[in-house]
C-alpha cells in the first residue's frame, strides 16, 4: 500500500508543470489563438524564476517573475499574431527557439546553483496518506483550484463564452459588439501566464535547481494534451495524470532499485504517451473534438 501511495505522490507532484501549460493554452486557443511556443516559454520562465529567486531569496518574487516572463513571451507572439496577421504556426516555432536560445545562454552562470524551493506539506505527513501530503505542494493545490475556476469561466460565464463566441466566428463577434483584439490578448497574456508558473515549477520546486533544457519537452507534451482534451479543462487534466503517472513509475523504479524494466524503456514511457493519445484522436475521438473554426487563422477587423 505504501508503494501505491508513493506512486500516487510522485504522481501528483509530476502533474503541475504540463498540466498549467495546458490550462493556459486551452485559454489561448478558446479565443481563436494558436501559440505553439509553449516549450521556449517554459525554459524562460524557469530560468527567470530561478534567478529572481536566487538573488532576492522570495519564491513569491519568483514565481511572479516568471509568469511576467511568459505573459510577456506570449504577448510577443499575439502581437505577431493578431495585429500583424503572422501565421501563428511559425510565429509559435519561433518563440520556442528563441526561449530555447535565451535559456541556454542566460542560464549557463547559473548551471548547477541552488536556492530556496517551494516546500512540501512536511507537517501533515503524520496523517494516514501521509507519503502522499509530504509530497504536495501550493502549486500542486493551485493547480486543482485553477481546473475548478477556468473550467468554470470558460463554460458558465459570459466572459468565457463571448471568448469562444471569438474564437468560433470574430467576424460575427465583432458585429455583436465584442472586441476580438481584446479579448485574444487577454486570453494569450493569461495563456503565457500560466505556462510562465508551470515552468517556474520545474526549477523551484520539481526538480529545484537549473539546467539546460531543464522543461524536457514538456511543453510540447502539454500541446498533446491539449489537442486530446478537446479544450476542455478536466479533459486535459486526465491526460496531464497519465503523463505524471509514467514520470511516477520511471522514478519508483529506479527507487527501488531494481531493473524490472529496462531504463531506457522508462525513460520513453512518458513521451510515448502523446504518441498514443494523437493516435487515438485520429482514429475514434476526431469527432468529439471541436476546436474552434478560426483556430490559427488571422482575423482582418474591417
Amino acid at each position: 500500500m505504501n508503494d501505491i501511495y508513493f506512486i500516487l505522490a510522485l504522481t501528483l507532484k509530476s502533474i503541475p508543470a504540463v498540466f498549467l501549460a495546458s490550462l493556459g493554452e486551452i485559454i489561448t486557443e478558446q479565443g481563436g489563438i494558436l501559440n505553439l511556443g509553449l516549450e521556449g516559454i517554459m525554459l524562460v520562465s524557469a530560468l527567470a524564476g530561478f534567478v529572481l529567486t536566487y538573488y532576492t531569496h522570495s519564491l513569491i518574487i519568483g514565481f511572479t517573475g516568471a509568469m511576467i516572463v511568459g505573459s510577456s513571451m506570449s504577448l510577443i507572439h499575439a502581437f505577431f499574431s493578431i495585429h500583424l496577421s503572422a501565421n501563428q504556426v511559425l510565429s509559435g516555432l519561433a518563440i520556442t527557439i528563441l526561449g530555447e536560445g535565451l535559456s541556454s545562454f542566460l542560464g549557463r552562470p547559473f548551471i548547477g546553483l541552488q536556492t530556496i524551493s517551494l516546500p512540501c506539506f512536511t507537517e501533515l505527513e503524520h496523517y494516514s496518506f501521509g507519503i502522499i501530503l509530504k509530497e504536495l505542494n501550493w502549486i500542486v493545490v493551485a493547480s486543482f483550484i485553477l481546473l475548478f475556476i477556468v473550467n468554470f469561466i470558460l463554460y458558465h460565464t459570459p466572459l468565457g463564452l463571448n471568448l469562444k463566441a471569438i474564437g468560433e466566428d470574430p467576424k460575427v463577434s465583432n458585429a455583436a459588439g465584442l472586441n476580438v483584439f481584446k479579448y485574444r490578448y487577454i486570453a494569450t497574456i493569461i495563456g503565457g501566464a500560466l505556462t510562465g508558473l508551470g515552468g517556474s515549477y520545474l526549477s523551484l520546486a520539481y526538480t529545484p535547481g537549473w539546467k539546460e533544457g531543464i522543461s524536457g519537452g514538456q511543453g510540447w507534451i502539454a500541446i498533446a494534451m491539449v489537442i486530446f482534451s478537446g479544450l476542455k479543462p478536466f479533459r486535459a487534466f486526465v491526460g496531464a495524470f497519465l503523463f505524471g503517472s509514467f514520470m511516477a513509475l520511471q522514478f519508483y523504479f529506479q527507487a527501488i532499485g531494481k531493473e524490472i524494466v529496462p531504463v531506457y524503456i522508462l525513460k520513453m514511457l512518458p513521451f510515448i504517451l502523446p504518441l498514443i493519445i494523437l493516435i487515438l484522436i485520429k482514429n475514434k475521438y476526431k469527432s468529439e473534438l471541436n476546436f474552434p473554426k478560426s483556430l490559427g487563422l488571422p482575423y482582418l477587423k474591417e
